[in-house]
């Protein structure tokens, strides 16, 4: 079961956006610096999977994200009831979405996914290094799967698609060329015990390089993978990273749309029904 360790609360994004600023220009800097390896050893996490969010209307969810450009994927259900929504952003990137069914459920950011070449060496890798993952399963899309938890307790899933599964089938379709972004870069998570986090980074076998207030993580798999901690403040909320060529046109784009954006330089801010901020930095890559 998810736990937040933040409480749900509606926070000043505008506010936040200020404040932050210097350290989004350090974050942007490093995005356009890199670009993604071509080559990834056996066993090792080569980028993200799937961001999953509960939301309180699963309905104004989707059609939000379809304002986006981004169309669902397909669904899993259960007793006749829908569990969870895949909405694509690329052929290897999705939204996980999932709706609140009961009012203890606390909404918001759920999980990260990364996906690996080969999730059985993974395993074995974390293990070496002590941690516990979830023995290596096959999930209800038909892919690879496993899971362990953060030193907060927050899940961290770990997938290998597979021939055949849903994700696979579905290659090449439910892809807008309208979709505000085809790349997801990662996400800022604000964490209560910032060092037990980062070594838990490091036995992921990421790439762990400290940043004013906190730390920064990337994969040599994917320099391009963009995941940013810090000590959380009060409120604070974790935030989806996507990639576009241009902050202004995608603000533009997304007035045009119906769709509040905040823009600060390289930055536009948007934030879901549910008050959930998806951050489009400008790296001039889609």
């Amino acid at each position: 079961m998810h736990r937040n360790i933040l409480p749900r609360a509606r926070v000043d994004w505008k506010g936040q956006v200020n404040t932050m600023k210097m350290r989004w220009i350090s974050l942007l800097a490093l995005a356009c610096a890199c670009a993604p390896s071509l080559v990834a050893q056996t066993g090792q996490i080569t980028g993200i999977a799937h961001v999953a969010y509960r939301v309180s209307d699963l309905d104004k969810e989707l059609a939000f994200l379809l304002k986006l450009g981004y169309q669902e994927s397909f669904a899993l259900t259960a007793n006749g009831k829908t569990t969870e929504v895949f909405v694509k952003i690329n052929d290897r990137q999705f939204f996980e979405v999932y709706p609140q069914t009961d009012p203890k459920q606390a909404l918001g950011w759920m999980h990260v996914c990364y996906e690996s070449n080969d999730l059985n060496a993974l395993y074995a890798t974390l293990v070496a290094h002590g941690l516990k993952p979830r023995q290596v399963g096959k999930a209800g899309a038909g892919n690879l799967i496993s899971s362990l938890r953060d030193p907060e307790g927050r899940t961290t899933e770990f997938t290998q698609y597979m021939p055949g599964s849903r994700h696979t089938l579905d290659q090449g379709l439910h892809m807008d060329e309208n979709r505000i972004s085809t790349g997801l870069l990662g996400f800022v998570l604000p964490v209560s015990e910032l060092d037990a986090e980062k070594q838990f980074y490091k036995n992921l076998g990421f790439e762990v390089n400290d940043s004013t207030g906190g730390f920064r993580v990337t994969t040599p798999a994917d320099p391009s993978l963009h995941i940013e901690i810090h000590t959380a403040s009060a409120g604070e909320q974790p935030q989806t990273l996507f990639s576009v060529p241009d902050a202004g046109k995608a603000a533009k784009d997304l007035h045009g749309r119906g769709i509040d954006a905040t823009r600060k330089k390289k930055i536009v801010i948007v934030h879901d029904p549910d008050g959930n901020a998806l951050v489009l930095m400008e790296t001039g890559a889609r």
